[in-house]
C-alpha cells in the first residue's frame, strides 16, 4: 500500500498525475462532488445561521467507502482538487468525510498537470483555505434559497417545470430587455456620399473619400432628394487636397485566454457552445494520450479570470518565437496584460503547458474538435507574447467648396503577432475607418484631384442585435454577473426551460421568458436587478478574501426575500401566457395550431381543446430520404429523451435507426450512410443492414469526440 494517497476529482486527471509519481503515491478520484445539499429538501437551516445540511450524493457511497478504506491504510492524505473555490470546497468535503485535520498541510494545488507542477506542489502542502470554502458555500446556499423558494412559486403561478436563479434570471432579463429594445426601435433613413478621386488620369491610383463635413458641421442626410442635391452641387467643384497626415499605428495582440474570452472566441470562430467549449477544455486540461508521452495535460487550468502568465512560461514562449519566427518578432520585454479588478491574480491565464507542443505535433492524437480548441488556445497564447503589428496610416482631407471629404488608408508595415493569430469580431461590430486597407497615392496639400465619380448610398439605422452566445457571455462578464465557469450551465438551463430559443444562433425570448422576467421584476426586483446581482458577486469575493462573514451576507439577502415570497404566495394571481400561433392548420377543425410545451419539449396542438384534441410533434428533418419509402427522415426522441431517427410517415412506415444519418450515399445500394461511434473510433456504415458496406469517415468529418465528464459543479443556479 502506498504511503501517500492523492485525491483528485476525475479519472482522467488521476491517470495523468499517476504517471508523474513514484511507488510511494497512489492517486484516487472522487468522480466529482461527493456531498451536496439534498435534492428532496431545502437542506438549509434558516433558523440556525443558514447552516447547510450536506448529504452524500446518490451513487457516490461506493466511492466514499473506497476513499475511507484507502485513507485508513495510508500514512498521508493529500487533496489535489482544482485550484479554485469549487475545488477548495470539494477538498473540504473530503476532509470532513475522512476526518482529516483541515488546518494540517493536506491540500496541494497546481495550475497545470505537468511533472514539474506536481513535484513543486508536493513540496508546498497547506491547510484548507476556509475563506474560499465559505465563499463557495455562500454561493451554494444563496442559489438553493432562491431556487427552492422561487421555483415552486413559478410552478404554482405560471407553469410546472420552471426554475429561477440568481444568475439565470438576470441572463433571461438581459435577453428580454434587448428584445424590447429591438421591438421599440424606430428605423431612420440616412445616406452617405463618397467621392472616387485620383491625382491624375490613371484610375489605378484612385481612392475613395467620404463626405464628413458640410460648412464645418457633420451632415445628416435623411433623404434621396437631399443626397441628390449635394451630389449635383459638388459635381462641378474643384477637389483640392487640404491636409495629409501620416502616422504609424501599432495594434497590440489580445491577452491570452480567460475562461470567458475562450468561450467567446470559440463561439465566434469555431461555432462551439459555451458548454461544448468547457467540455473540450476540461479534456485538454486533465490529460489525453499523446503517443509515447502517455497521458498529458495540454493546457493550464481552464477556470480563470486572470491574464497573468508565469515568468518561466513567458521565457519559453520567447525562445520558441525566436526560433520559429525570428528575433524581430520578440518584444524587448515580455508583455504584461492588465487584469480586471476582480481577477484572481494567483491564477494564470489559459495557455499550453508546453509551447513547443505545437497543434500539428498533437493533431493525430486528438479528436477534430479537441484539436481545433487546442490550436485556438496555443495560437492565442503565442501571439500574446509577440510584438505588435505596425501599420502606416494615411488620412487625407479633401475640400470641394463647402464640402469636406476624408479618405483613410492603412498599409501593414510589420505583421507582428498577426502572422500567428488575430481575434475575430462579433458580427455586429463594424470596421472603423482607421482599419481601411485602401492604398492612398502620394499626395500633398494643394494638389488638385480629378473627380472620377460621386456615389450615394442609402442606409437605415439598425436596432441593437440579439445576443449570440459570445455576446451574452461578454455582457454577463462585463456587468459582473456570475462567474465565467457558470455561464455554460446557465445558458443550457435557460434553453431547457424554454425561456429563450436560438434563432440563427441568436437568443430570442419566448412568451414564457417574458412572463417570468416581468413577474420577477414586479415581485422580486433584486433577483433580476443587474447591479444588485453584481454587488452580490463582490460580496462573495469579499468572503473569499476573509473580509466579511458568509452567513451575514446570506441573512441580509434572505430576510427581505422571504417576506416577498410570503406576500407573493397570497397575492400573486395566476399568470396566463399566450400561446405562439403558427401558420399550420388543424386538419380536424381548421384552426391555426399553437405551440405548446410538454414534458418532452415543444409540440403543436389545436387551440380548440377540449373540443378538439389534435396534437402533432414538431419534427426536424435531417436531410436524407427514408430507405423504405422515400419520405423525409426526421429526428425524434424517446420518452426518456434519447435521440433516434425515423420516417416522417410513421406509423405508415416503421423505419427507425439509433445512428445519426450522414449526407453520404452507399456506393453499393444507394441508401444513406449512418455514423457509428465518435471521434477516432467512428465509422460510416450503410443504413441498410443487409448491405454491410462500411467506410472510414473522411479526415475531420466525423462529429463528436471523447466524452469524459468534467467534475460536477454545484456553483451554478439551481435548476
Amino acid at each position: 500500500m502506498a504511503d501517500s494517497i492523492i485525491i483528485v476529482e476525475s479519472p482522467a486527471k488521476m491517470k495523468t498525475i499517476s504517471k508523474f509519481l513514484g511507488r510511494g503515491y497512489q492517486v484516487k478520484a472522487t468522480m466529482g462532488h461527493v456531498r451536496d445539499l439534498p435534492k428532496s429538501a431545502l437542506g438549509v437551516d434558516v433558523e440556525n445561521g443558514f447552516q447547510p445540511k450536506y448529504v452524500t450524493i446518490r451513487g457516490r457511497a461506493k466511492v466514499v467507502n473506497e476513499l475511507k478504506e484507502s485513507a485508513r491504510k495510508a500514512k498521508k492524505v493529500l487533496l489535489a482538487t482544482d485550484p479554485d473555490r469549487e475545488g477548495e470546497a470539494i477538498s473540504w468535503h473530503i476532509a470532513e468525510i475522512l476526518g482529516l485535520d483541515k488546518d494540517a498541510p493536506c491540500r496541494i494545488e497546481f495550475n497545470e498537470i505537468t511533472k514539474k507542477a506536481i513535484t513543486e506542489a508536493l513540496k508546498k502542502p497547506r491547510g484548507i483555505d476556509i475563506d474560499l470554502v465559505e465563499a463557495q458555500q455562500a454561493r451554494r446556499v444563496l442559489d438553493r434559497l432562491v431556487g427552492y423558494k422561487l421555483s415552486p412559486l413559478l410552478w404554482k403561478k405560471v407553469r410546472r417545470g420552471l426554475s429561477a436563479g440568481r444568475v439565470q434570471s438576470v441572463a433571461v432579463r438581459l435577453i428580454c430587455d434587448r428584445e424590447r429594445e429591438i421591438n421599440e426601435f424606430k428605423q431612420e433613413e440616412y445616406w452617405t456620399i463618397e467621392a472616387i478621386l485620383a491625382p491624375d488620369d490613371n484610375e489605378e491610383t484612385s481612392f475613395s473619400a467620404r463626405l464628413v463635413k458640410v460648412s464645418g458641421k457633420t451632415p445628416h442626410i435623411g433623404s434621396k432628394d437631399e443626397a441628390d442635391r449635394i451630389v449635383e452641387s459638388a459635381r462641378g467643384l474643384d477637389f483640392i487636397v487640404a491636409d495629409v497626415k501620416k502616422k504609424e499605428r501599432k495594434r497590440s495582440p489580445s491577452p491570452p485566454f480567460t475562461t470567458s474570452t475562450m468561450q467567446q472566441e470559440a463561439s465566434r470562430r469555431l461555432g462551439f457552445s459555451a458548454k461544448k467549449t468547457m467540455l473540450l477544455a476540461q479534456q485538454l486540461y486533465e490529460g489525453l494520450e499523446i503517443g509515447d508521452e502517455g497521458s498529458v495535460g495540454l493546457v493550464t487550468y481552464i477556470r480563470t479570470d486572470a491574464v497573468r502568465v508565469a515568468a518561466e512560461a513567458q521565457e519559453m514562449a520567447r525562445d520558441f518565437i525566436r526560433q520559429r519566427y525570428g528575433a524581430e518578432y520578440v518584444p524587448e520585454k515580455a508583455p504584461h496584460y492588465k487584469a480586471k479588478a476582480t481577477a484572481q491574480e494567483a491564477h494564470e491565464a489559459i495557455r499550453p503547458t508546453a509551447v513547443t507542443r505545437s497543434p500539428d505535433m498533437v493533431k493525430q492524437y486528438l479528436s477534430r474538435d479537441q484539436y481545433r480548441l487546442y490550436r485556438l488556445i496555443w495560437e492565442r497564447f503565442v501571439a500574446s507574447q509577440m510584438k505588435p503589428a505596425v501599420f502606416d496610416m494615411t488620412i487625407v482631407d479633401v475640400t470641394a467648396g463647402e464640402y469636406l471629404f476624408r479618405a483613410t488608408g492603412s498599409q501593414m508595415k510589420f505583421p507582428g503577432f498577426s502572422i500567428v493569430y488575430t481575434e475575430t469580431r462579433d458580427t455586429d461590430t463594424t470596421i472603423s475607418d482607421d482599419e481601411n486597407d485602401q492604398r492612398i497615392p502620394e499626395l500633398a496639400a494643394g494638389n488638385k484631384l480629378r473627380l472620377i465619380k460621386l456615389t450615394q448610398d442609402q442606409h437605415f439605422t439598425q436596432p441593437p442585435p440579439r445576443y449570440t452566445e459570445a455576446s451574452l457571455v461578454k455582457a454577463l462578464e462585463e456587468k459582473g454577473i456570475g462567474r465565467p465557469s457558470t455561464y455554460a450551465p446557465i445558458i443550457d438551463t435557460i434553453l431547457r426551460r424554454n425561456y429563450v430559443e436560438l434563432e440563427e444562433k441568436r437568443f430570442r425570448p419566448t412568451e414564457l421568458g417574458f412572463a417570468v422576467v416581468d413577474l420577477l421584476k414586479e415581485w422580486f426586483p433584486d433577483v433580476v436587478d443587474i447591479e444588485f446581482t453584481a454587488r452580490m458577486e463582490d460580496q462573495l469575493d469579499q468572503i473569499a478574501e476573509g473580509k466579511t462573514e458568509w452567513d451575514g451576507v446570506v441573512r441580509d439577502f434572505y430576510q427581505p426575500f422571504e417576506k416577498l415570497i410570503e406576500t407573493a404566495e397570497k397575492e400573486l394571481a395566476h399568470v396566463k401566457i399566450a400561446d405562439e400561433v403558427t401558420e399550420e392548420k388543424c386538419p380536424n377543425c381548421g384552426r391555426n395550431l399553437v405551440i405548446k410545451y410538454g414534458r418532452y419539449g415543444r409540440f403543436l396542438a389545436c387551440p380548440g381543446f377540449p373540443e378538439c384534441r389534435f396534437t402533432k410533434n414538431i419534427v426536424h428533418e435531417v436531410g436524407v430520404p427514408c430507405p423504405k419509402c422515400g419520405a423525409a427522415v426526421v429526428e425524434r426522441r424517446t420518452k426518456k429523451g434519447r435521440k433516434f431517427y425515423g420516417c416522417s410517415r410513421y406509423p405508415e412506415c416503421d423505419f427507425v435507426t439509433w445512428n445519426q444519418p450522414t449526407n453520404r450515399t452507399c456506393p453499393k445500394c444507394n441508401a444513406f450512410l449512418v455514423q457509428k461511434g465518435r471521434g477516432k473510433s467512428a465509422i460510416y456504415q450503410c443504413v441498410n443492414g443487409s448491405c454491410g458496406y462500411t467506410e472510414k469517415p473522411p479526415e475531420g468529418e466525423a462529429s463528436g469526440g471523447s466524452r469524459r465528464k468534467a467534475a460536477a459543479g454545484a456553483d451554478d443556479d439551481e435548476g
